[in-house]
């Protein structure tokens, strides 16, 4: 692994209070180094070789614990696929319609337009924690 992002790694950790195992560190490096949305399926078979013996119940409790800590967040598609982004920053989701495919928007003008829109028409009873479009359609075939 990466020095620097091996100290990235132990520090989001550390400031989360994670204990650090060779699974956490397999795992979350994994997701920050491989670019996408993984499912807990392709982060298993990407982290198998590397831990001999890994079970698919470890993956989805290293998954669970860094939602918990905050170091990934869960997206939920159409075809009830659970996926994880460790993108935490505000930021948005582009969905085919075709396929499962997803990327990453990010529009601070957007951002900020949804901020101060539900800062002046509040939702009565309702308090917002966070604000994530889903935007569906679908991808032009020569930009991917």
């Amino acid at each position: 692994m990466e020095a620097s992002l091996n100290d990235t790694i132990l520090s989001r950790f550390k400031s989360a209070a994670i204990k650090v195992t060779a699974q956490r560190l397999i795992i979350y490096r994994i997701m920050l180094e491989t670019p996408g949305h993984h499912t807990a399926d392709s982060v298993f078979k990407l982290a198998s070789p590397l831990l001999p013996g890994l079970s698919p119940t470890t993956v989805y409790n290293v998954l669970d614990m860094l939602v918990a800590h905050k170091l990934a967040k869960r997206i939920k598609t159409d075809s009830d696929i659970m996926r994880y982004d460790v993108i935490t920053e505000t930021h948005h989701h582009l969905f085919a319609d075709n396929d499962d495919h997803i990327e990453d928007y990010h529009d601070t003008t957007l951002d900020d337009i949804l901020k101060k829109y539900f800062e002046t028409n509040k939702i009565p009873g309702f308090t917002i924690n966070d604000i994530k479009l889903e935007i569906h359609g679908s991808f032009d075939p020569q930009s991917r």
